[in-house]
């Protein structure tokens, strides 16, 4: 019999090397990767050891637990303490079924679960910063903090608990710690702060040690916003909190943290900000700063001499919260494609990729470099042969680095990010080697978890140009866009992406933490903020029940739930959900009660007015108003909470008759005549039976006279092809996706895009940039189009929550001869690929994980049901039809 073999077990939504987590009773997963065929899970035992000084310590064991759950499983030992440390393993049984109800499989590898600081009263560290009132004159320059301390033994173990209001970056005795970029990110400073816990006992030693930081505005201060922005939206002064807790060889304990002792001075970072790029001068590098002996070595005098640091008495550690998402890293590099001289004479460097982050510069020299500038600016594309820099609006997106004059000096920015495919650098050597310059890419540092290919070319560029734009706009919130004067957690966005989103990367701890700052920066009436975090923003605020965006509040969880199977998200965002439905059923989204954005950028809009779509803005609130409050009644129907579950299904009955009655005419149509009112009305369920054929043709024959050309914007796009499908009109669905010709999704293609446009036609036919004053080449919403090509062209989906029921139905089509896609689902892998052989005999294959079934539907073949294993079927397909 084959052997059963287990992978180490998951702590919530942890990567396997998190310390430092919040959870005191941290749900568990396991995956069964190796069973004999036909085995499921009957029962399990979870085995819990403290890792302490002197050993590990048997602290608990579950013995036999009966039940086949092996996803999110509550904890089933004592909640962890503060600090604490320990292993856990499991191991399962087979249900007693007669052919595998036999003894345990062998234990998992151990996952090594360890507690941050849980409670206010686990920090002894206060917050400190830069002293004395702000220079106008050094508006954004960064500081350097430092502290020294003793260890009277060499360390045995140690960790470092440090957080941020602003942005900061750590060095210990001259190393820096961790790896993150930017942290701690941005979230609702005045509600949560995140920390981040490392693990530094490697760069400490017996004797003087150093503590020191670099600290910058970030989001905290710094300007944030369009139309000049705002600064100092957290508060006016920066500052570090960081907590250093030591266990040394010999016994002894060490503490220490930030505090009135720490001293501060200006460092070599200029200027800092997130729009307008990075200044720094080399020169002024103290070097050693975060040494032992620095102080006594080199002192510094005059206005730069260090002084006492501030302590921040208006911090409240209560707002404390351990990650639940990965950091900002570095991800990637990527290297010039070309070095190019434009026609003014600038040198400009082609990337090849419209990509986020910053350049590494390596610059070979002498003494007599000492003070030359080199200044690097970047833009999304070119026009007549130069940077294109409008659509960048008020953000400058320039660098600037002066030299100190060494034989060799390497710089990257540290507290700046930029979308860009170009940059042009201006000072540096007249020769420039493209070895020396590196694009570094930065986000949110995702797990990958889903892929996709077809047989056109084209197609597969636009599901890679959804990842990139993904990848640039998950920068710790996942935001609108990346390059101009904007950059922000814009609600309607991620909203209309989440499907995308939760195939492509594991984005269940990051887009958990903003949803909680949606929850943290609600109105008291139920009003959703288009942006999270919410920041001042003249015409925005206060801010309205808009649909679309603020539907985030219900749609984005259950969407979540459906990829995850997290019920403990639903439940902890249950509240949120249920103050936007009550405010949205109260007349908050009837279109009455101020503008609504509706379905956004529709690509018959004027370049200066985005608002002018053809669907009438009214229906699509009525629509999502119907379609929330049905969701809403599904996670109360999960929940338990079966009086609200009828209530909300009542109320979502209710608005769905207010829908028929206010926006179906007596002939059966729709009072907008358009491509997104029908797909809404198609994939929300809106319209009684008896019309819903109807509509479905007067959507085929909407898009047909189109030309088979987009007609969407924010909200038709995702469920355009989708409606098209339902309604029979898969070959109709195939000619919108196969589109070249302007508004279509591969248009952009055509003209050598590798992201997603903010617009349709962000670049002209005539190859000028969009007039409009709102132009971004890096905007993943309506990229969501690939939640189709995931479902429907490769047909793989979840069939329930968290993929403990995958549905393998594949849609081939549009003249593919093959497609495939790929998904680690919580319990495994599972994929499908099709190939049409001989002109109409499809074969297909597919792999289903163990613990889940599938449910198998293809063309000309009733539904049938399948267990885990490798499994192929072919079909012969049914001769084309003529329409």
């Amino acid at each position: 019999m084959a052997s059963i073999v287990l992978d180490a077990p998951r702590a919530e939504h942890h990567p396997a090397d998190r310390i430092g987590i919040g959870e005191r009773r941290p749900r568990l997963s396991w995956t069964v990767r190796e069973a004999p065929h036909g085995w499921v899970q009957g029962a399990y035992e979870v085995q819990v050891t403290e890792e302490a000084r002197g050993g590990a310590l048997p602290l608990f064991e579950s013995g036999r637990i009966e039940g086949g759950d092996s996803l999110l499983v509550p904890w089933p030992a004592p909640p962890l303490r503060a600090r604490q440390r320990c292993a856990v393993r499991v191991r399962v049984w087979g249900r007693g079924d007669g052919a595998h109800d036999g003894g345990p499989s062998p234990w998992s590898p151990s996952l090594t679960v360890e507690a941050g600081l849980l409670a206010p009263a686990d920090w002894t560290a206060v917050m400190v910063g830069p002293d004395g009132e702000r220079d106008p004159g050094a508006w954004e320059r960064a500081d350097l903090l430092r502290g020294a301390f003793e260890l009277p033994a060499p360390p045995a173990y140690a960790r470092l608990y440090v957080t941020a209001r602003g942005v900061y970056e750590v060095e210990l005795n001259g190393a820096r710690v961790g790896d993150e970029v930017l942290a701690p990110g941005w979230t609702s400073y005045r509600r949560r702060l995140r920390y981040r816990t490392h693990d530094v006992t490697a760069l400490l030693h017996a004797g003087s040690n150093v503590l020191g930081a670099h600290l910058a505005d970030g989001w905290f201060r710094g300007r944030i916003g369009y139309g000049g922005g705002t600064r100092d939206i957290y508060g006016e002064r920066t500052g570090l909190l960081a907590q250093l807790e030591v266990v040394c060889g010999n016994g002894t304990t060490v503490r220490f943290g930030t505090g009135p002792g720490w001293r501060t001075a200006p460092g070599p970072v200029m200027r800092a900000s997130l729009y307008d790029g990075e200044h720094h001068d080399a020169r002024r590098e103290r070097r050693g700063w975060s040494e032992p002996g620095y102080e006594e070595a080199a002192r510094d005098a005059g206005p730069g001499a260090w002084r006492r640091v501030r302590v921040a008495t208006d911090f409240d550690p209560r707002t404390l919260r351990a990650p639940t998402g990965p950091p900002v890293r570095h991800t990637r590099d990527i290297a010039p494609v070309s070095v190019t001289t434009s026609p003014s004479g600038r040198t400009v460097l082609d990337f090849g990729q419209n990509l986020v982050g910053r350049l590494r510069l390596r610059l070979h020299g002498d003494p007599a470099a000492r003070g030359s500038e080199v200044t690097v600016r970047h833009a999304e594309v070119l026009q007549d042969g130069e940077l294109c820099t409008r659509p960048l609006r008020d953000a400058q997106a320039t660098d600037r680095y002066v030299r100190a004059g060494r034989h060799e000096e390497v710089w990257e920015p540290r507290f700046t990010f930029h979308g860009f495919r170009y940059a042009e650098i201006a000072g540096g050597p007249e020769q420039l080697d493209p070895a020396d310059v590196t694009a570094r890419v930065i986000g949110s540092d995702l797990r990958r978890t889903g892929w996709f290919a077809c047989s056109d070319d084209d197609v597969n560029r636009l599901h890679e140009n959804v990842l990139w734009s993904m990848r640039g706009n998950f920068v710790d919130v996942p935001t609108d866009c990346p390059q101009r004067d904007e950059r922000l957690g814009w609600t309607g966005d991620i909203q209309v992406f989440t499907p995308t989103a939760a195939f492509l990367h594991d984005c269940s701890g990051m887009l958990a933490s903003w949803l909680a700052d949606l929850a943290a920066d609600q109105y008291a009436d139920g009003t959703v903020p288009l942006i999270v975090p919410e920041i001042p923003t003249p015409e925005w605020l206060p801010a309205w029940p808009m649909a679309v965006w603020g539907d985030a509040a219900v749609l984005m969880p259950w969407e979540l739930y459906r990829a995850y199977g997290d019920e403990g998200l639903l439940r902890d965002r249950y509240g949120s959900a249920r103050a936007w439905v009550d405010r949205v059923l109260s007349g908050g989204t009837d279109g009455s009660t101020g503008r609504q954005l509706g379905d956004w950028l529709d690509p018959a809009a004027p370049p200066d007015d985005p608002w002018a779509a053809r669907t009438d803005a009214g229906l699509v609130a009525a629509a999502y108003a119907v379609r929330s409050t049905q969701v809403l009644a599904r996670i109360a129907a999960v929940l338990g909470e079966s009086g609200d579950a009828e209530r909300y299904r009542a109320a979502a009955a209710g608005a769905r008759e207010r829908f028929v009655a206010t926006y179906v005419t007596g002939d059966g149509r729709l009072t907008s005549d358009s491509q997104t009112a029908y797909a809404l009305a198609l994939v929300f369920g809106l319209l009684p039976p008896a019309l819903v054929a109807g509509a479905g043709r007067r959507l085929a024959e909407l898009v047909a006279a189109d030309g088979h050309h987009i007609g969407t914007g924010f909200a038709g796009t995702p469920v355009i092809c989708e409606a098209l499908t339902r309604a029979g009109a898969l070959d109709d669905a195939y000619r919108l996706l196969l589109q070249r010709g302007c508004p279509s999704w591969l248009y952009p293609v055509t003209r050598g895009a590798t992201t997603i446009w903010e617009r349709w036609d962000s670049l002209l036919p005539d190859g000028t940039v969009n007039p409009g004053e709102m132009t971004s080449f890096n905007h993943y919403a309506l990229g969501a189009v690939a939640d189709w090509l995931h479902t429907r062209v490769a047909g793989l989906s979840p069939a329930a929550p968290g993929w403990r029921r995958v549905r393998i139905a594949p849609c081939p089509g549009g003249g593919l001869t093959w497609a495939r896609a790929r998904h680690e689902t919580p319990y495994g892998t599972a994929e499908v690929s099709w190939r049409i052989d001989g002109g109409r005999r499809l074969e297909t294959e597919f792999t289903i994980p163990i613990g889940t079934t599938a449910e198998v539907d293809l063309p000309g073949l009733d539904p049938y049901e399948v267990g885990p294993g490798r499994h192929r079927a072919g079909v012969d397909l049914p001769a084309p039809s003529g329409r």
